[in-house]
């Protein structure tokens, strides 16, 4: 020992040298380097080790009123000596034997605990420990061993209740550990401190408020009362009072507390948009608190953003990024803490469990459930909820087909007639023109331009409403939903407009255009001579009132607003060419089909004028801008 470590009365003639278990040394360097990935979750481990220790003893005081005597109220207590560079886990559990020791910290992968819940369910298995052997945290015997990343070595002095025995277990995490009695005035009166002499490298942990950082993030749901001596001689201070705000009855939480527990879990300051608390029974238990928040984080679509979804086991947070929730959730924060998964070696992976995956899929049913409940009993909180977070949650439509029907129950759109939003599917479908047979909607980047669209000029004159999709997920969704209340939903940038059947609302003024008379036949056959590389067809619109020209999808494959999202993705060429659509009754079209009978080489500057406008129209630069430009200076020179 050092100058100023602690030291502890032993008799040197009654100590016990011990080798750990075969490859014990191998496994404690795997456990240093791969095991855990970061150093700081010794600690969970050892204040999760001093609460199961205090579990023990309540269930063995039950049947001992001696020991419940001995034990007083339950507590862990850390302290720190800057001076002798050590950092102490004291509990008022049940301690440990000679054997115990041997057996406990000698056997990698056997513990105390794992032979404490062989014994329950050897005298009476669920019905006499169930429930408390239920409690238990840890269940394999190497969390202990985490220890090492921080410590040259690690002390452990212990007395097991009801005995006056007391020993003082030793070891440098090299292959051996030492084992001897210790004086009854260096022992707990009941219980174990672990005291590890920290390595140079993790002086961190000497800082008590790096302490109370660790403390609260890993082990401030611990069901047991943590106290933090800062110095020694100093009087211990109360960390945590023993209990997760997830855990109490949700009649004895208020709004003030959900709120602060939401703030401290999201790392945000607002105040959360929805609180969803609830405890699920049978096969699988577990508990849920979860957010949505109440405005919209700035990684919401970060590609590597991690999931904030923290995992407990029985109390003691496994994960800060469980896979929890499926990815439109993403937003949602969220603490789980089940009953009935292991603590064991591999805490890290434990989302590989199958009970995770009957977790995942109850929570994404609940919350969706509680949107649901949000939606038709409070639509403006709702309306806020979705304006943060639709973009996101529309992304279920196309990843989550399973969950689709209730997500478009949710869903909420801007249409044409509607471009405030707010409008749900079920809106949609009720207000449906005579004849019409399908959803129409309009995909861009740009909500207002969407709605000036040409596109859109036939479909507002026949009272038509369009759906406005200005998220880059619609263009996706809407490919592979078949459709909503038997209703598929059709482009209007897509294929020919299908709405001669709809009749024009009585008391508009709607004069569709008529057949193209001969010279505009031959307008249109010169157009698509001359535009022929950068356009698939031109033909006459049916849907165009006051535009000129617009482009349009061909019939079959994506519509524009995909086949361009798919195009800059690098993958140009491949998606075919639009359609020029032309208005027969449009003055400029009449001007330039005259121009062009007339002199056709001298038209053809309009030709591409007219066909750039159309892209322009459509949210894209003109195809050649040097020669747009040029020939919109020589329209205005003649002008």
């Amino acid at each position: 020992m050092n100058d100023h470590a602690e030291t502890h009365t032993i008799d040197a003639a009654e100590r016990s040298d011990y080798g750990f278990q075969a490859d014990v040394a191998r496994l404690l360097e795997l456990m240093t380097h791969s095991v855990y990935s970061e150093r700081d979750i010794f600690l969970r481990e050892l204040v999760s080790n001093a609460a199961d220790a205090i579990e023990k003893l309540r269930f063995e005081s039950v049947a001992n009123e001696a020991l419940a005597a001995q034990a007083g109220a339950p507590l862990v207590t850390i302290a720190l000596d800057k001076e002798a560079r050590t950092l102490s886990v004291a509990d008022n559990g049940v301690g440990m034997s000679r054997e115990d020791l041997v057996a406990a910290l000698g056997t990698i992968a056997s513990s105390g605990t794992r032979a404490f819940l062989d014994e329950l369910a050897a005298k009476g298995g669920d019905e006499q420990g169930g429930e408390k052997g239920g409690t238990l945290i840890g269940r394999f015997g190497i969390g202990f061993y985490s220890a090492f990343m921080v410590a040259d070595r690690i002390e452990v002095a212990t007395r097991r209740a009801g005995s006056a025995d007391a020993f003082l277990w030793t070891s440098e995490g090299k292959g051996s550990f030492r084992i001897a009695p210790l004086a009854v005035a260096d022992a707990p009166a009941v219980g174990t401190k672990v005291t590890l002499h920290l390595n140079a490298e993790s002086e961190e942990f000497l800082e008590p408020y790096r302490i109370e950082q660790i403390l609260r993030e890993h082990s401030g749901a611990i069901a047991i009362p943590i106290d933090l001596v800062e110095e020694k001689g100093k009087e211990p201070r109360r960390l945590t009072d023993g209990s997760a705000l997830w855990t109490r009855p949700k009649s004895e939480i208020s709004e003030q507390d959900y709120k602060d527990f939401y703030q401290q879990i999201s790392g945000q300051f607002d105040e959360p948009a929805l609180t969803i608390h609830w405890r699920a029974e049978g096969r699988t238990e577990y508990t849920v608190l979860a957010f949505a928040p109440g405005s919209r984080p700035y990684d919401l679509f970060d590609p590597q953003r991690k999931s904030r979804s923290k995992l407990y086991v029985r109390r003691v947070l496994i994960s800060r990024e469980a896979d929890l929730l499926p990815p439109w959730l993403r937003f949602m924060r969220i603490v789980v803490d089940s009953a009935d998964l292991p603590l064991n070696v591999s805490r890290e992976m434990v989302q590989n469990n199958p009970i995770i995956g009957a977790i995942r899929k109850a929570i994404g049913t609940r919350v969706l459930k509680e949107l649901s409940d949000l939606a038709a009993n409070d639509s403006e909180k709702f309306a806020a909820l979705w304006k943060n977070f639709g973009a996101v949650i529309k992304e279920g439509l196309h990843e989550d087909p399973v969950r689709r029907d209730e997500i478009f129950a949710i869903a909420r759109f801007s249409t044409a007639q509607h471009p405030d939003g707010g409008r749900s599917l079920k809106d949609y479908v009720e207000n449906l023109r005579p004849n019409q047979t399908a959803i129409y909607y309009i995909a861009g980047d740009d909500k207002k331009r969407l709605a000036a669209s040409p596109q859109l000029e036939g479909y507002r004159a026949k009272g038509i409403d369009v759906l406005l999709l200005d998220d880059p997920v619609d263009s996706f969704w809407v490919t592979s939903a078949v459709g909503y209340d038997g209703k598929p939903f059709k482009s209007v940038t897509q294929g020919a407009a299908d709405i001669d059947a709809v009749p024009t609302p009585e008391g508009a003024a709607d004069t569709p255009p008529a057949e193209a008379s001969a010279e505009v036949a031959l307008f249109t056959a010169m157009l698509k001579e001359t535009l022929g590389a950068e356009v698939e067809d031109v033909r006459v619109s049916t849907r165009l009132r006051e535009s000129p020209a617009c482009l349009i999808a061909a019939d079959h494959g994506f519509d524009l607003q995909l086949a361009r999202m798919l195009q800059e993705s690098g993958n140009k060429g491949v998606f075919g060419k639009p359609v020029l659509e032309i208005n027969p009754r449009h003055e400029a079209v009449l001007a330039l089909a005259q121009k062009a009978k007339a002199d056709r080489a001298g038209a053809e500057d309009g030709f591409w004028l007219l066909f750039d406008t159309a892209r322009i129209a459509d949210g894209e630069a003109p195809l050649d801008a040097a020669a747009f430009a040029k020939r919109v200076a020589a329209l205005l020179a003649r002008a």
